[in-house]
């Protein structure tokens, strides 16, 4: 593996989801270590606003702090509206990000999402999505199952009181935007979420 991005840097993930064309997204680095790597988008780029059940949890524009876990099968999202009213928790199901080089990154999204707003119950997303890229044989049988298995341990985990990990609770949009390297132009592209 390829060391770990240093407090500061940037780092360029490789993005791809299936069936669809991969992207780029650039985004800065705040913390590195074994237990996490924590980067920051000022400004998401997504066109329209996400929302779950009707309630809005990502702005076009809006910022996003980012947990990164070498070999895990997720990534985990603090997500806010533009104002930087705190959302909820958003977690990615993906293949472990592979570190392919100083500052750059790849992985693969596998559809799934689990979803925590603040205060509430942890709840899977995009099951429909997976079943579809399942039967398009965009996905093989036994990497849909890995991915079944990973957010089914994130709802337990979180059920339990053991997820997100205690790294995800240190971090506040506030702590996040108090280095002012992190809202420079350089972090163009920031990853979308469904």
């Amino acid at each position: 593996m390829t060391a770990l991005p240093q407090p500061g840097s940037w780092v360029d993930i490789r993005y791809r989801r299936l069936g669809r064309a991969a992207e780029t997204y650039r985004q800065f680095v705040l913390e590195s270590g074994p237990a996490g790597i924590v980067t920051f988008q000022s400004h998401t780029s997504i066109q329209s606003p996400a929302c779950v059940d009707g309630a809005t949890i990502l702005e076009p524009g809006s910022p996003v702090i980012w947990f990164t876990f070498p070999r895990a099968w997720h990534d985990i999202g603090l997500f806010h509206r533009t104002d930087g009213t705190f959302t909820g928790v958003y977690a990615n199901i993906l293949t472990p990000v592979e570190f392919v080089g100083e500052g750059a990154w790849a992985t693969t999204d596998l559809c799934l999402d689990v979803w925590v707003p603040p205060g509430g119950r942890a709840r899977l997303l995009d099951e429909a999505e997976l079943d579809e890229a399942e039967a398009a044989a965009l996905v093989d049988r036994r990497l849909a199952g890995r991915a079944r298995a990973e957010a089914a341990a994130l709802l337990g985990g979180h059920r339990a009181g053991r997820w997100p990990p205690g790294l995800v609770g240190e971090w506040s949009l506030e702590r996040a935007q108090a280095n002012p390297e992190s809202a420079s132009p350089r972090a163009t592209s920031p990853r979308r979420s469904r």
